[in-house]
């Protein structure tokens, strides 16, 4: 036995949380191995709508759940969550996983500000400051939150420093209510509320594995935010790509047995960045209303598109991907008339992978290949319920891949789930 990877194949927000949620079903525990509260998950369970941007989608469930190392942990929103459930939740936090503090935030709202051209589009949430701070070993873990005299030592060393940079090198206000004192007295409380959580997620997880026990691991966010091999830098500040795993959790490699990839029938971004199939036009606006395309994070509209294989593929590598689920076909009901990018053209030449020079991609051209419209009315139980129609959309793009695509989802509910 080993643990189970899922992973989004596009630029995130795949319908992820639906498909952990409906694996979590028969799974045993349930981590979060990347990201921050940068990137929600939105499960729907009956009349009950949760909307989860720390903790794993198995939280619905009522499973264990664990936050990696490799968290970038808001214990603001970490500790709504909690409450918000209303009932009691089985929860381990890495004691290694980083806090994201007042000045990230304002940090990544002045460097967003400072940019012309190259705006990222960030959700101000404070995820990449965080990650830096990791990065330079200032940065404070979860281990020093819920220690009072540790924390109080770590925020006093960071806390000039960091109030210099934003009022001298970005001419940014922080206001009154940012002081060491104030931060000082919210973080402690919250820390005193969180300290029970503390533990140490990758013993718990490969004693979970060594036992037996089904382990699903979860991403945030998509293969092309990747901080590495996304859209750079038109991307996030983790890695949401299936090797992660390992390190954002703590296991070896042999800890793995079977890697998912989540992608929709259409492909969508939010924020900046390279986008080839994009939509402008009212068919886009029709996708994004009818697929309610709008940010859990910010409410932001989505960008939206036509389905890029030239991304899955390169997803599909990267990753490893063993199967594929199919999310939101539903969505494409009623177009009379769909597009699958097959391969690009750059400068005359034919390309079926995703360039690494981010500034290629904005220069190339999708090649299309159409396929007839089809209905999906949402109540269907099987693949051969779907029609012709659907279902050749659906093994065109598992031959092109060679992967299984092993679940289709046709709506938000875990009953609109059809397996193959």
């Amino acid at each position: 036995m080993g643990a189970t990877v899922i992973v989004g194949l596009q630029f995130g927000d795949e319908g992820k949380g639906k498909i952990t949620d409906f694996f979590a079903e028969k799974a045993d525990l349930v981590a979060r191995f990347n990201g921050g509260n940068n990137a929600g998950h939105t499960v729907v369970v009956g009349e009950k709508k949760f909307k989860f941007f720390l903790l794993p989608s198995g939280a619905a469930h009522k499973k264990k759940c664990c936050i990696g190392a490799g968290v970038a942990l808001d214990p603001k929103t970490m500790l709504k969550e909690i409450t918000g459930l209303g009932e009691k939740i089985d929860l381990v936090i890495d004691a290694r996983a980083q806090i994201v503090m007042p000045w990230h935030n304002l940090l990544d709202l002045a460097i967003e500000q400072k940019k012309d051209s190259q705006k990222i589009g960030t959700t101000g949430r404070g995820i990449g400051p965080c990650y830096a701070d990791r990065a330079s070993r200032s940065g404070i873990r979860f281990l020093e939150l819920v220690d009072e005299k540790r924390l109080q030592k770590k925020i006093s060393e960071n806390f000039g420093p960091n109030r210099l940079l934003l009022e001298l090198v970005f001419g940014f206000s922080p206001g009154s209510d940012f002081s060491e004192k104030k931060i000082f007295e919210e973080y402690s409380e919250l820390g005193k509320k969180l300290k029970s959580y503390c533990g140490d997620v990758s013993l718990e997880t490969s004693n979970a594995i060594n036992s037996g026990k089904k382990v699903l691991l979860e991403a945030a966010q998509g293969t092309f935010l990747d901080n590495d091999f996304g859209t750079y830098p038109f991307v996030t500040s983790s890695h949401p790509i299936a090797g992660a795993a390992l390190t954002g959790i703590g296991l070896p490699a042999k800890a793995i047995e079977k890697i998912i990839g989540v992608a929709k029938a259409y492909t969508t971004r939010v924020g900046s960045g390279p986008f080839a199939t994009e939509l402008n036009n009212e068919i886009g606006s029709r996708i994004r209303e009818k697929g309610m395309e709008f940010g859990t994070t910010t409410g932001r509209p989505r960008r939206v598109g036509w389905l890029d294989l030239v991304l899955l593929r390169t997803a599909n590598r990267l990753n490893g991907t063993g199967e594929i689920v199919m999310t939101k076909i539903d969505v494409l009901s009623g177009i009379e008339e769909l597009n699958i990018c097959t391969e690009y053209l750059l400068e005359g030449k034919t390309i079926r992978e995703v360039p690494a020079d981010t500034e290629k991609i904005s220069k190339c051209i999708p090649v299309y290949k159409k396929f007839p419209g089809f209905e999906i009315s949402g109540k269907e139980k099987s693949f051969a319920e779907l029609g012709k129609n659907a279902r050749a959309y659906v093994e065109f793009v598992e031959k092109e891949l060679k992967t299984r695509i092993s679940v289709v989802s046709i709506g938000a509910e875990r009953n609109q789930t059809i397996l193959r």
